[in-house]
């Protein structure tokens, strides 16, 4: 498969912004795991009271009384202010002897300093409203979502229903025929946006959650210049784009546990959670480091059920939703790789077969377009006759993209524009292929001229 670089519109209704809280009592949290992580904030140094609220992303009309409070307690005290007119907000503060000593004992028991975390049904909440918006995708709209591939109308039609279900589904057949992308392609064509917490808070444990390796940030910067204005959301939330998180060869057991870190105390969200409403895929299911057996084991109450239960490093059990749909792509046979409960669970299994002639021209034209090289199907068919009927190779999706990397690398090797001929398709194909025909002398053309893709051709 091969994708362009063109901006799919979204096609599926946002998420519902998360309100913002106007009381310590709507934000979930008790008094003093604000004040804790306030105290913990400013024992790198002063702040203003507008900082403050930024790096907690609450309102400062939230932490005023609780600044007051310590500072009453001769924990904080006033260094200045800014001037800016904005009251007790513009105030720079900075910890006393007394909150130093405080702050290092917060510290003993979490080093966790950030965002104020999100409670645990809060969380929840958010996620079932996300699944209530999420519209249904009809053949139109995911043949849009899909526009930037080259996918049959055969699996489109296999596709659809099982991103409508939100179940499992595994994608199987040879290599190289864009599996990968296209369980990608269905992150995309899931579209719309969701919110991500920065953490959520387990019983005064504290969990990481957003990843800005595995979540892409839609939120530009705050604007902290002001304690009038109002967000018009909670801030603990980061706007994202559906997640579309993939793990391969290194996925084990205890990535799909929370990550508890001895030494600063507080958790890391295991992957799975951290794609919840998305995709999570599975890439080349059965290589993994540790047998599919302990992995499909693993999820199968999560597939049913939909939800997952985690464990804190002090025994006690919650449940999170699993509302995220698992995709295992795989060049094995799925039947070797589970038995029939567990593929019972897994509803869709949809073969990813070599693209015909016709659907390898067009990701083909597709790849020269990306790359500005003119095309001609005359490409195609001299790559058929000379590089894959006479060696009975098979036509693999991915073949277009990497003979073309190869064909503008060696141009750019002898200094020279990106140009298709002859004789560069035979040398890529030599250095790609194993045991390749090509190596062998060409037989003279008959006929020598230039066609309008700049190719020499017999």
């Amino acid at each position: 498969m091969s994708a362009v670089t063109e901006t799919l519109p979204e096609i599926v209704s946002a998420a519902p912004a998360p309100p913002v809280p106007t009381s310590i009592r709507e934000t979930g949290l008790a008094v003093d795991q604000i004040e804790r992580l306030l105290i913990k904030t400013l024992y790198t140094g002063e702040a203003t009271g507008l900082v403050l609220a930024d790096r907690l992303r609450l309102p400062y009309t939230i932490l005023e009384p609780l600044i007051e409070r310590v500072r009453s307690e001769m924990l904080v005290e006033v260094r200045g202010a800014t001037g800016s007119g904005s009251g007790s907000a513009g105030y720079r503060y900075s910890l006393t002897d007394a909150g130093r000593e405080r702050a290092r004992q917060y510290f003993d028991a979490s080093q966790y300093v950030g965002p104020a975390p999100v409670p645990l049904a809060g969380y929840v909440a958010q996620m079932r409203a996300l699944a209530a918006a999420r519209g249904y995708l009809d053949r139109e709209r995911l043949r849009q979502g899909f526009s930037h591939l080259v996918v049959g109308d055969q699996v489109l039609e296999q596709l659809g229903p099982a991103l409508n279900a939100g179940k499992a589904l595994f994608l199987y057949g040879p290599p190289g025929n864009g599996k990968t992308v296209i369980a990608e392609g269905l992150g995309r064509t899931l579209g719309g946006d969701m919110y991500m917490p920065h953490a959520i808070d387990v019983d005064g444990h504290t969990v990481t959650m957003f990843d800005p390796i595995n979540h892409d940030s839609l939120e530009g910067d705050a604007d902290t210049s002001s304690v009038i204005a109002v967000a018009p959301r909670d801030r603990r939330w980061v706007r994202i784009r559906r997640p579309v998180v993939m793990v391969g060869g290194e996925l084990t057991l205890d990535m799909l546990d929370l990550a508890f870190n001895p030494i600063a105390k507080f958790y890391e969200a295991p992957i799975q959670l951290k794609a919840n409403g998305g995709v999570f895929l599975v890439d080349d299911f059965g290589r993994q480091r540790i047998r599919p057996q302990d992995l499909l084991n693993r999820w199968i109450v999560p597939l049913e059920s939909r939800i997952d239960y985690l464990t804190l490093h002090t025994g006690k059990k919650f449940q999170v939703p699993f509302d995220v749909l698992i995709v295992f792509a795989t060049n094995l046979d799925p039947a070797a790789l589970a038995d029939e409960a567990f593929l019972r669970r897994i509803p869709y299994k949809i073969p990813i077969v070599d693209p015909t002639v016709d659907q390898f021209s067009r990701i083909f034209e597709l790849n020269c377009r990306r790359r500005n090289l003119r095309f001609h199907q005359v490409m195609v068919a001299y790559l058929q006759r000379r590089h894959y009927n006479p060696a009975g190779r098979a036509m693999r999706s991915c073949h277009p993209r990497d003979l073309l990397d190869q064909v503008t690398a060696l141009c750019r090797y002898r200094g020279i524009e990106p140009v298709i001929t002859r004789e560069l398709l035979d040398a890529a194909c030599a250095s790609y292929f194993v045991g390749s025909v090509e190596a062998a002398p060409a037989p003279p053309p008959t006929v020598r001229r230039r066609s309008p893709a700049h190719m020499e051709v017999h």
